[in-house]
């Protein structure tokens, strides 16, 4: 049987130039910075400091302009666009970006899977989702591999610990909040049947 090797040797995550990837995308949509501007809802020189590594987005503003250039947030993951047919991943090395209060792995590596995203979230002890329920087309898959965490999905409230998992309609109003002393690590996988619904960017909108 023949094994297949990463072909990253290094152990750190892969870095993410997310002004050059930003540039990338909109030039594949025929997109000037003030059109996107117009589009995204957002300032021509908060996008022009992004573009030129002047200023980091944060999940947000990731969010408007994976909404405005039809792509899921993961696209401002990816480092490469050669074809794939398998993508290897050793722990450590997955594209990788912060959000408030956690942070997200892209588990897909760039391989379409369908319309499902699989990532991998951590969140931090006392963190949530954010006041507002969360609601996209689809399905949503959880599970929790290390700490605990809390969805709640309509009016009931599911307790995730190690080796527990929740599937579940997404149309369902949901929310997760990470109530423990410790980080909970969970592979979340996002389904959306809407192209364009971009589904993972919620997840993240974090509030105190």
């Amino acid at each position: 049987m023949q094994v297949m090797q990463s072909s990253v040797t290094s152990h750190e995550p892969a870095e993410i130039n997310v002004g050059r990837r930003l540039q990338e995308l909109r030039a594949l949509r025929g997109l000037s910075i003030r059109s996107l501007a117009e589009i995204s809802g957002l300032n021509f020189n908060t996008l022009s400091l992004i573009e030129n590594e002047k200023s980091s987005p944060n999940v947000l503003t990731l969010q408007q302009l994976a909404s405005a250039l039809q792509v899921p947030i993961t696209a401002f993951f990816e480092v490469s666009f050669l074809p794939k047919d398998f993508v290897f991943q050793k722990a450590g090395q997955r594209p990788r970006t912060s959000f408030p209060h956690g942070e997200l792995e892209d588990m897909g590596g760039g391989l379409a899977l369908g319309e499902a995203t699989p990532l991998l979230m951590t969140s931090k002890p006392k963190t949530n989702s954010g006041a507002d329920t969360i609601v996209h087309t689809g399905q949503e898959f959880v599970y929790c591999l290390e700490g605990s965490l809390v969805y709640w999905v309509g009016q009931q409230e599911y307790h995730l610990e190690p080796g527990d998992s929740l599937i579940f309609q997404a149309h369902i109003p949901h929310r997760w909040e990470n109530r423990s002393n410790e980080i909970n690590r969970c592979i979340l996988v996002v389904c959306p049947s809407d192209q364009e619904d971009r589904s993972v960017g919620q997840h993240l909108m974090n509030e105190e």
